[in-house]
């Protein structure tokens, strides 16, 4: 499990949990939108590791990732994140 602790805000925004794997381009970019918004996130990468894959295809419900749960509320994939931040919603997600 990594944590990015890119936050100038930390504490103040809620929890940004995110299933990853190293080299997933969407993992990439879920990262760097996260990363430009200077959003904490706590990373848990799956790479080889079938215990966590499995906790993640239990509580998303999915086996793709990244799969990202803003403030306990899953969220979806990077598509998902990226739709969110179009919309507008995702500064109030984080809020």
């Amino acid at each position: 499990m990594n944590s990015n602790n890119n936050s100038q805000s930390a504490g103040k925004s809620p929890d940004v949990v995110m299933y990853t794997t190293r080299f997933c381009p969407y993992c990439m970019a879920a990262r760097n939108l996260l990363s430009d918004k200077d959003v904490n996130y706590t990373e848990i990468a799956v790479d080889s590791n079938p215990e966590l894959r499995a906790e993640m295809t239990r509580l998303s419900g999915q086996r793709t990732v990244p799969q990202i749960w803003i403030a306990g509320q899953h969220v979806g994939g990077y598509t998902d994140l990226a739709a969110i931040e179009s919309s507008g919603e995702l500064d109030r997600l984080l809020a």
